[in-house]
């Protein structure tokens, strides 16, 4: 048990180190692409495509306000953004009924794929 223990360790300390790395090489490949004014790109063999995605952050107090029924607050537990889109998608919440209770976040995705 011992060794499974400090495997473990090492992998996520190596984990930590990749996706910090992974960071800085998004942000200088999103801003790369910034300047050059382009959302696609080929570099070194990959084609990389940045992807502006908007995605819905719940105000927990907004939304329990817009949707006081217990049973639907038994259905979400928590402001969940997949869980709301469900219950909108199946009619059990309306966006009309909701539409102030989320602000729009935009976030910037790297894709890159092997050409």
């Amino acid at each position: 048990m011992d060794n499974q223990v400090k495997r473990f360790y090492q992998l996520k300390q190596k984990q930590k180190e990749i996706e910090q790395e992974l960071a800085e090489l998004r942000s200088e490949i999103v801003h790369h692409c910034s300047v050059q004014g382009v959302s696609e790109l080929e570099a070194g063999g990959c084609r990389v495509k940045i992807v502006l995605q908007e995605r819905r952050e719940y105000d927990e107090r907004k939304l329990y306000e817009a949707l006081p029924d217990l049973e639907v607050w038994r259905m979400l537990s928590r402001p969940d953004a997949s869980k709301i889109a469900s219950l909108i998608k199946l009619n059990v919440i309306t966006e009309e009924k909701i539409k102030d209770t989320f602000s729009v976040k935009t976030v910037t995705l790297v894709q890159v794929d092997k050409k």
